[in-house]
């Protein structure tokens, strides 16, 4: 250790910049940097997220793009070859919403659509919500059993 290594612990000699508002002396008193009066000279002011000062906001200046459908049917996709898969791990030739909330592979809400990717293996019945043409033709020439479940109807709200 000698002379010029020698310093003060950390924290304990430098601060973050004057302090505010404790009086004229410090240079920082009076209106403790925020000017006179208005909105942003108040205690408790926070500014919304987006605000620009009067100027037109951005989210305001920009065009809007595309178009949400919210009439869209959102669909848990299953394969032919998933279903010869999942046939084959869980030793079932019934596949039906109920399996698959059973076995984790979709939750009770999830609308099931089976898509024609991939080969069937063997028969498999199966009950879903929707099916490509493709993968009804595949499932019956198999030997298997094509099942529709049909939506639930909206509530009448009378």
């Amino acid at each position: 250790m000698n002379l010029h290594t020698l310093k003060p612990a950390k924290g304990s000699v430098k601060r973050e910049g004057k302090r505010l508002g404790r009086g004229q002396g410090s240079g920082k008193g009076g209106t403790s940097t925020k000017g006179h009066k208005g909105q942003q000279s108040r205690a408790g002011h926070n500014e919304r997220r987006g605000h620009e000062g009067g100027q037109t906001p951005i989210q305001r200046r920009l065009p809007k793009r595309g178009f949400k459908n919210i009439f869209r049917i959102e669909f848990r996709v299953f394969n032919l070859s998933s279903l010869t898969e999942i046939a084959a791990k869980y030793g079932s030739n019934e596949i039906t919403l109920d399996f698959l909330v059973k076995n984790h592979l979709a939750s009770k809400n999830d609308k099931i659509k089976i898509l024609a990717n991939g080969e069937l293996k063997s028969a498999v019945n199966v009950t879903a919500h929707s099916y490509s043409a493709k993968a009804k033709e595949a499932i019956e020439a198999k030997g298997g059993k094509v099942t529709t479940i049909e939506a639930k109807p909206a509530k009448a709200t009378a």
